[in-house]
């Protein structure tokens, strides 16, 4: 194994248009214990690690390595049972104490002394990568390197907000912004019997829709909703979902940023218990029932590939709205 990799560093956040990653040749990690060393076979490329790079999101370590969808090679012998060739996943959440209130009580992604990948503690925009065994996936056969990568954060997320939306049996749901998270959800919603409605200027992402299954495409849902997910990072679009829920509907929010949220109207927007949820990153729990899903469902995953090398192209055409589904970087 060579001592030393490619990988992106977060320079200075800004515009991804000022270029704020820089690629440099760097050590290659050393695992801790209780560690994986991990070589990066493909990452995804999450909205979140736009917002990390330009500094949507408060800066936790400098320098930091994005990227939390990582798909890799176990190089170091066998720790929580893992065994060097073993194919594995690294996702969003790195690390908790396990012993607070939340943890104890099956809420993990509320721990307060919660650790993120790509955000904390350097990512998969490298060759390789180090994850605590304990929080290192196994992933569904039947998938593609490539394929699977979207499905540690886009997938498990979209499962998450999908749950927490409440969409009755049989209902009807909304889903604002079509990309790498809610592509995936909707097959999800559409398994489960749900009807399902996408909100999104995108020709492409329409097109998408309509072939996965979706009830219909468009600015405007054709009927009251029962349930709302908002995947675009826009807080104005908070009302516009709220009004188009029938009475009682959820809407959950799904991203880790948004902008900023109108005033909203209490008769127009919340009455007749109409409600907001928030989704805050998700559980190991979480992420072994998706997996479970996907095993037993196989689902279509829409995925634009491009090299390690250009991962500012990826963040830059992400940003631009240019990606179908989700981008993800190879190393090879």
């Amino acid at each position: 194994m060579t001592e030393r990799m490619w990988g992106w560093r977060v320079r200075e956040p800004g515009p991804i248009g000022g270029r704020p990653l820089v690629r440099e040749r760097l050590p290659v990690p050393v695992p801790g214990p209780g560690e994986l060393l991990v070589r990066v076979r493909v990452c995804g490329v999450c909205r979140t690690d736009l917002h990390v790079a330009e500094g949507d999101l408060p800066v936790h370590a400098p320098g930091v390595i994005p990227g939390h969808e990582v798909v890799g090679e176990v190089v170091t012998h066998g720790l929580g049972g893992f065994s060097p060739g073993d194919r594995v996943g690294i996702a969003w959440l790195r690390a908790t104490c396990g012993v607070c209130r939340f943890c104890r009580t099956g809420k993990e992604n509320l721990c307060l002394e919660s650790r993120y990948t790509g955000w904390d503690a350097d990512g998969g925009y490298a060759e390789y990568a180090v994850v605590p065994a304990a929080f290192a996936h196994r992933l569904p056969a039947g998938y593609s390197d490539e394929e699977l990568a979207p499905l540690l954060c886009a997938g498990v997320i979209g499962y998450r907000a999908l749950n927490r939306a409440e969409v009755p049996e049989g209902g009807r749901l909304g889903i604002y912004g079509f990309g790498g998270s809610a592509h995936l959800a909707a097959q999800v919603a559409l398994a489960r019997g749900v009807t399902v409605h996408v909100l999104t200027r995108s020709a492409a992402a329409r097109k998408l829709a309509l072939e996965l299954g979706a009830a219909s495409a468009g600015d405007v849902p054709p009927e009251p909703l029962d349930s709302a997910i908002l995947f675009a990072p826009a807080g104005e679009l908070v009302p516009i979902a709220l009004s188009a829920l029938d009475r009682g509907g959820t809407l959950a929010v799904a991203g880790i940023h948004l902008t900023g949220i109108p005033v909203l109207d209490y008769r127009r927007h919340l009455f007749q218990e109409r409600q907001v949820r928030s989704v805050t990153a998700n559980t190991r729990a979480d992420a072994r029932k998706f997996f479970r899903f996907a095993d037993r469902h196989r689902l279509h995953v829409s995925t634009t590939a491009y090299a390690l090398s250009e991962a500012v192209q990826a963040l830059t055409d992400l940003a631009a709205g240019r990606v179908t589904g989700a981008a993800v970087l190879h190393t090879d």
